[in-house]
């Protein structure tokens, strides 16, 4: 009998690599600001959130490469600060709670109006130009080289988990896990593998990648904030 044959495995997104550490695999996207612009998105044109990366992939703009970008409420609402083409839809939060988000240091990611890319912890946030565009989460994974003084070298909570770190040179990493792994591990990516002295946990378990072609890792999930890199 004639074997099925096999599905292939969905194409990266043009500026995205596999790679493994540790042992475990992961989708490494370096992102240029001065060849890409890098924007938030939260809801369509007629107001309501996008809600999920298969939706923005099919209706949204056209777009290098899309993730989730931060932890969200039950309406879909950004958890904690939101910037949008340099309107502010939620505000800075800077108490204290339960949950990843609040596992302090968190962070912000941002770019500024001239594109420039930072992650910066939420104690220091104020202290930097007003954004185009920003996104509040946690917990930071790097902070100035250092790891997230919580987390252990490979702790009992395993999920897929996304991120962003910025190199000192400016380019904006976007990472993945294709497995569950650890914070301590996924940090450990940032500033071992890829470079990032600072980087931001963005989210797990719904995490996922995509691009105009559909979902390249993960899917099915619900989602927030969501980031895309687009064509100047």
């Amino acid at each position: 009998m004639a074997s099925l044959p096999s599905l292939a495995a969905p194409t990266l997104p043009r500026p995205c690599e596999a790679v493994t550490f540790e042992g475990d695999p992961f989708v490494a996207c370096a992102v240029d600001p001065e060849l890409y612009d890098i924007r938030l998105f939260l809801h369509e044109p007629g107001g309501q959130p996008y809600g999920s990366l298969e939706r923005f992939a099919a209706d949204g703009p056209s777009v290098v490469l899309a993730m989730n970008a931060g932890m969200y409420l039950p309406d879909l609402s950004p958890q904690g600060l939101y910037v949008e083409a340099g309107r502010t839809l939620t505000p800075l939060v800077t108490g204290d709670g339960e949950g990843n988000f609040y596992l302090k240091p968190n962070g912000v990611f941002l770019v500024t109006a001239d594109g420039r890319a930072q992650v910066v912890a939420t104690e220091t946030f104020e202290a930097t130009p007003d954004p185009a565009y920003a996104t509040q989460s946690g917990p930071m994974l790097v902070i100035g080289g250092a790891i997230h003084p919580e987390f252990s070298d490979n702790g009992t909570s395993r999920y897929v988990r996304n991120g962003v770190g910025v190199r000192a040179d400016g380019t904006v990493v976007f990472a993945i896990s294709e497995k569950v792994v650890s914070f301590g591990r996924f940090a450990r990516l940032f500033r071992d593998a890829l470079a990032c002295p600072d980087a931001l946990y963005l989210d797990g378990f719904v995490s996922g990648l995509a691009d105009d072609d559909g979902m390249t890792v993960g899917g099915g999930h619900a989602a927030g904030p969501i980031v895309a890199v687009l064509e100047r």
